[in-house]
């Protein structure tokens, strides 16, 4: 079975690629998810979020938005000091910062972020086809910055993009390709 190069490279990501990555993903907490998680990843390597995304979503009440909106210093500290997730605080404090923008807000985060979505997406032939940075994610980011969310540049927008199917980029010799 031929994967995109990157899915073949541990068994977390074998899984992640083949049953994950790239499917549509839909619903505000999903999302508030996926957005946190992939700005907690900006500078680290993917896997290391993969493999303690269980301890994110302990420390994180599941990513509901509404409980996250809640968490104060007290629970700044608790995340500081759980070694189960990474412990940054500017992105601790992003991810509890745009959960109360999604709250207070009333942000359909669906909504807002598959707005970006492209209505024609090429998919790459090769890994280094893929681009890390496109319109549609500066717009993305742009709009995120505009309302109030924090940690989200379009490197970042264009990762969650990838992640939950706005665009797909499995390259044209992956399984996950033609499978579509």
């Amino acid at each position: 079975m031929v994967r995109c190069p990157w899915g073949d490279s541990t068994p977390d990501y074998a899984e992640y690629h083949d049953t994950e990555w790239g499917v549509e993903l839909h619903g505000t907490p999903e999302l508030y998810e996926r957005m946190s998680l992939e700005a907690f990843q900006s500078g680290l390597s993917w896997i290391t979020i993969l493999r303690k995304r269980a301890a994110f979503r302990a420390a994180f009440g599941d990513f509901d938005p509404h409980l996250v909106a809640k968490f104060g210093p007290a629970d700044v500290e608790r995340l500081m000091a759980d070694a189960g997730i990474v412990r940054n605080r500017l992105k601790i404090d992003a991810a509890i910062h745009n959960a109360r923008v999604i709250v207070s807000e009333g942000v359909d985060l669906d909504a807002l972020l598959w707005s970006f979505a492209p209505a024609h997406h090429e998919r790459p032939k090769t890994i280094s086809d893929v681009p890390a940075i496109t319109d549609e994610s500066k717009a993305m980011a742009k709009e995120l910055k505009k309302r109030g969310f924090k940690f989200l540049g379009p490197t970042t927008c264009y990762a969650l993009m990838q992640a939950t199917g706005m665009v797909d980029d499995h390259i044209a010799t992956c399984f996950r390709a033609t499978s579509r």
